[in-house]
């Protein structure tokens, strides 16, 4: 499945839609981190406690600490996959962080540990400030701004006067403090948040972030590429800069020296109090989501991709503390047990010969996006993309060489059955073979004008591809002749096939398409995935366990041949294109903003090996237009929690029930179309498709 990269658009609310909360203490990930590093998962917040020890927080519960100015960081585990918006601790031991769906988390030893706090709803926080050791504020949607005058024990909601979003809240001293959010929307409260007042900022635009260099003078900077001052706490703004950039956050180490960061890699920088503004050369074009200084001249800016940049000098140069690649990766290949090779687009090709532990790029000749890449020994290899391009290498990627084979038409696809033999398909049923090892190639007649995106052969002349429209095809006779097959679907876009024997053989698609056939693909049986998430790579280490991932960071896994499956946690929300092992054990996983994943113990712990052998929850009716009932075959105890999304990621329904079945939800003002509805118990994740008609 290809996707344009956009790695210049602000990815947060994309993927922070799509966060799902997991229970810490039964399912955490298995797989690791292996680029970027220290991790690929946006970061949205960043707290320095000292010049040397800091913290920042980000997508899927991140939690990342360094004690040595940057130089390593530690990855913490925080309890929760919920996406964190907001960190802040009031010395070197207590800190807090904030998020969606309520999320409030504490910890009184720097992080080795974290607790959940509860304020009593599910509102998404943005941003968290304390004015003292147990005063603080968190802000959110819907005008939300909650207190806490126990260190976070308990928390009282605030009267705001406003059901606006609210991004960001500041307080110049223990009484004055502000909350900026969308649509010029600016709070002020002299009374430590008892009563709020609304200011004029003279703009409709979004304001992410707010600062105050004391009680009158204060910052704040938003969507409308705009940055704004006041010197008379509040009561008029004046527009001190438009820039060509989203800003998305502001920070003064001094009464005139402040930083603005935002999109497009922007930094800018006033020693004026914002009369006039420098850009700064950040060296790269990820969006930059927040930025903090330890002391006057060492700053740190941390946004999309894990991005983390530091700067000693006040901003005059800034170094990027986190490494990698950040191409989108569409296709991996190990073709040894520590040789591993990864594509994707703008001609990027990486290598790794350690098992994954670093990745070096390799200089392929070409800017074409690549999408595919088959090893046939150490050395020798082949590579394919769009506009028809084909590459090959026989000294491990040191060199590789461009060939034309036929046509400018797209690639999806290379595949070999054996060192001399191999084929390509790709766009409006393109297909060609070749058994000089890619010395020359025949065009093949696959008697479809859909696109061809996936490949496998069982021996040298049996072999299947599948693609647009449920498209699968099968040759006898190594690919002179082609079969189509019936697929159980042509709604479905298949987009990974793999079998594992000659007649047994799985291939996934769009919306959790899986499907499974037993002989040799004269029949096919739709199997549950669990998930509406498109799959696009399937994966056999042997006749029973499996292996498939897709987007928003889904990874599932079988154990009883495609029975049943679960849900792996993947540590990211980023999308994963790719899956392959090179035992039973370890396997690798790669996907959207140079995401590359390893585990090597399956993808599990042992408590995940316990997998459920049919669907316990029912939900009916469906479809439906008023309301929906919920039960469960087994007796549930304890909570389960409910969630509901719009197919495009959006969270529009989230509850929690203490010991009840069945449970009965109201959707009936729930627009019409098809959602996602994702149930969580202590023991179990069940999705469930519903449509509301």
């Amino acid at each position: 499945m290809l996707f344009d990269n956009k790695e210049n658009k602000k990815m947060k609310i994309f993927f922070s839609l799509l966060c799902l909360m997991l229970i810490s203490n039964i399912c955490y990930s298995q797989w690791t981190w292996q680029n970027p590093l220290p991790q690929g998962n946006q970061l949205l917040s960043v707290y320095f406690v000292d010049s040397q020890t800091g913290y920042a927080v980000g997508g899927y519960g991140t939690i990342i600490k360094t004690h040595d100015g940057g130089l390593t960081w530690k990855i913490l585990d925080g309890g929760t996959s919920n996406l964190l918006e907001s960190i802040y601790f009031t010395d070197a031991n207590n800190g807090y962080a904030v998020g969606n769906s309520g999320t409030i988390i504490k910890t009184i030893d720097g992080g080795t540990n974290w607790t959940l706090l509860s304020d009593g709803t599910n509102e998404w926080f943005y941003s968290v400030f304390f004015t003292d050791a147990i005063t603080g504020y968190i802000a959110g949607e819907n005008g939300t701004i909650i207190k806490t005058v126990d260190g976070g024990a308990t928390w009282t909601t605030l009267l705001t006067g406003t059901s606006l979003l609210l991004h960001s809240v500041f307080f110049a001293d223990s009484n004055t403090g502000y909350a900026a959010g969308d649509d010029g929307t600016i709070l002020k409260t002299s009374n430590g948040g008892m009563t709020w007042t609304a200011l004029s900022s003279e703009t409709g635009g979004d304001y992410y972030s707010v600062f105050f260099t004391d009680v009158n003078t204060g910052y704040a900077v938003g969507t409308w590429y705009d940055i704004i001052k006041t010197i008379d706490g509040g009561t008029s703004w004046t527009l001190l800069c438009e820039t060509e950039d989203q800003l998305c956050s502001v920070y003064f180490t001094s009464t005139n020296t402040g930083y603005v960061v935002g999109l497009g890699g922007a930094i800018l920088k006033t020693t004026n109090g914002g009369s006039t503004w420098t850009k700064l050369s950040s060296n790269t074009g990820h969006w930059l989501g927040a930025v903090h200084f330890a002391d006057d001249l060492t700053g740190y800016v941390i946004g999309e991709s894990g991005m983390i940049l530091k700067t000693i000098n006040g901003g005059l140069t800034w170094t990027t503390l986190s490494s990698g690649n950040y191409n989108w990766l569409f296709s991996v290949s190990f073709p040894g047990f520590n040789t591993g090779y990864a594509v994707g687009p703008n001609g990027a090709i990486l290598k790794t010969i350690n098992g994954g532990t670093t990745w070096t790029s390799l200089l392929s000749g070409t800017s074409s996006r690549l999408c595919s890449v088959c090893f046939t020994s150490i050395d020798t290899g082949y590579v394919v993309g769009w506009d028809g391009t084909f590459l090959k290498t026989a000294d491990g990627g040191i060199t590789w060489n461009s060939q034309y084979i036929g046509t400018d038409h797209y690639f999806s696809t290379i595949y070999f059955t054996n060192v001399s033999t191999g084929y390509v398909l790709g766009e409006s049923g393109t297909m060609f073979k070749t058994n000089d090892r890619g010395a020359t190639w025949t065009e093949l007649s696959s008697g479809t004008l859909y696109d061809l995106l996936c490949i496998f052969f069982t021996d040298d002349n049996t072999g299947y591809v599948a693609g647009k429209k449920g498209t699968i095809l099968k040759t006898n006779d190594g690919g002179t002749t082609w079969n189509a097959l019936s697929s159980a679907t042509s709604f479905y876009d298949i987009y990974s096939i793999c079998f594992t024997s000659p007649d047994t053989g799985y291939a996934v698609g769009l919306n959790g398409f899986i499907v499974k056939t037993i002989d040799g693909g004269t029949t096919w049986s739709r199997m549950s995935s669990g998930t509406f998430i498109s799959l696009n790579s399937v994966y056999f280490t042997d006749n029973k366990t499996g292996y498939a991932v897709g987007d928003i960071g889904t990874i599932i896994k079988t154990i009883d041949g495609g029975i049943t499956w679960i849900e792996v946690p993947s540590g990211t929300f980023n999308y994963l294109f790719s899956v392959c092992f090179t035992d039973a054990e370890t396997g690798y996983a790669v996907g959207g903003f140079g995401t590359i994943l390893k585990t090597t113990n399956g993808g599990t712990n042992f408590i995940k090996e316990t997998f459920t052998p049919t669907s316990t929850f029912t939900i009916y009716p469906t479809p439906t237009s008023n309301k929906i009932t919920i039960t469960n075959s087994k007796k549930l105890s304890g909570e389960t929690l409910f969630r509901i999304f719009k197919m495009t990621g959006e969270e529009v329904f989230l509850r929690k029930f203490q010991n009840q079945d069945p449970v009965e939800i109201d959707v009936s003002k729930m627009a019409k179309g098809m959602y996602l509805v994702k149930i969580q118990s202590k023991t179990e994740i069940e999705s469930k498709k519903l449509i509301i008609q």
